[in-house]
């Protein structure tokens, strides 16, 4: 289906949730990704996302992407991520994994000597999650007082001993639906 793909993704590897510093190498990762697609598959969209997206915001570290697709895109799209060594999500314990219609593939990318581990969201670009995700990274990187306010709240919930992916994501619910509404 592609020209030679080069396998530049290691496994995945499932760690303990913690709150990590900010990293400004992520901002070199997810580019790295955007181009291994787009050398690929031109017309593809890859957006950086999540904490990792976020100048000075804590987080665990996992570089989060963001590929809207149309369906006719959906099929290539998780064809090339397969071929380039990303793999499907196993769901925390006690989750569900996204469904193949709206796929989280996952992955690694060594990278100035660091191993960074990857979540690419495959959405369809009628999702409103597309605009969803986007306002969130805006919102957090546009006000200090929201970002403060989100890693407050991942701090409290890591210090109740959350540390379960799944669980993790869970608990941060009510603090981003917060952002998400301020001023909308």
């Amino acid at each position: 289906m592609f020209e030679t793909v080069i396998r530049i993704i290691g496994p995945y590897v499932r760690e303990p949730v913690v709150c990590r510093p900010y990293d400004p190498r992520s901002a070199d990762v997810a580019k790295r990704m955007g181009e291994a697609v787009r050398h690929h598959l031109p017309e593809m969209t890859v957006e950086h996302i999540g904490s990792t997206s976020v100048p000075g915001c804590e987080g665990k570290g996992v570089v989060d992407l963001m590929i809207p697709v149309t369906p006719e895109q959906m099929g290539p799209v998780k064809a090339l991520l397969d071929a380039l060594g990303f793999q499907r999500q196993e769901a925390p314990v006690g989750h569900e994994p996204w469904p193949e219609s709206r796929p989280m593939r996952v992955g690694s990318l060594e990278h100035e000597g660091t191993r960074y581990n990857l979540h690419v969201h495959v959405i369809p670009a009628d999702s409103p999650e597309v605009e969803t995700q986007r306002r969130f990274r805006d919102r957090l990187r546009e006000d200090p007082a929201q970002r403060e306010a989100y890693v407050a709240r991942k701090r409290e919930i890591l210090a109740q001993g959350i540390t379960n992916g799944g669980d993790y994501s869970e608990a941060k619910g009510t603090v981003i639906e917060g952002i998400l509404k301020k001023d909308s």
